[in-house]
């Protein structure tokens, strides 16, 4: 019987159950293979690529251009302003911060867009009159959303999991753990991989300077 757990995974299994022609009586090492290659893939890209909630909080020193870290952006959910407790400033404790209305901020590119560029809140000129605030809080939803996922990369992720299936059943498995699953957000997952993946995911590698 298929395992309907919810897997973190940039193909469906049942994708790569088919490609592989493999049956059920492998669902358990199919997903630690897609799981794997996954956490691996976004470790390698030093960025989340399935779609997740993130909560990231912003310094603000004067620019009203805020790059968020997680993109594509499909939806803000919420921006917050933080006060600065050494100036004496409320704050909300309840939510972190007072809520910034919609007409005070933009999101660049619009969201919606699977458009594979970092993402920016566009704060208003209006917020230069205020003082005492010294970050601004952002909850949304950033990632690829399953189906949604570009052609290039789910190969890499299809080629990558193949190839962590290869190596199992030849018995050279060159991950940590065991099949039975690696660690919270795959901090047990080996980073090799082949170098035809690593062409495929090189558009998607967050550049760190």
């Amino acid at each position: 019987m298929t395992n309907n757990k919810k897997l973190h995974s940039l193909i469906p299994l049942v994708d790569f159950k088919s490609v592989l022609g493999i049956d059920d009586r492998d669902d358990n090492l199919s997903r630690y293979c897609l799981t794997t290659a996954t956490y691996t893939i976004e470790q390698y890209c030093f960025r989340r690529l399935l779609k997740k909630k993130h909560f990231e909080r912003i310094e603000y020193n004067g620019n009203l251009f805020l790059p968020l870290r997680e993109y594509p952006v499909s939806k803000v959910l919420a921006v917050y302003v933080l006060g600065n407790r050494e100036l004496g400033v409320e704050v909300n404790l309840r939510f972190g911060g007072e809520i910034l209305e919609q007409e005070f901020y933009k999101v660049v590119p619009d969201c919606g867009t699977n458009e594979d560029m970092p993402f920016s809140l566009s704060l208003s000129l209006a917020l230069q009159r205020y003082r005492g605030f010294s970050a601004i809080k952002v909850v949304y939803w950033a990632g690829y959303a399953a189906g949604k996922v570009p052609a290039d990369l789910a190969a890499a992720c299809l080629e990558l999991a193949t190839w962590n299936m290869n190596r199992y059943r030849g018995r050279r498995i060159g991950m940590t753990g065991n099949v039975r699953g690696g660690g919270k957000d795959g901090e047990h997952f080996e980073l090799s991989m082949p170098e035809n993946v690593k062409v495929l995911l090189e558009p998607y590698r967050r550049k760190v300077i």
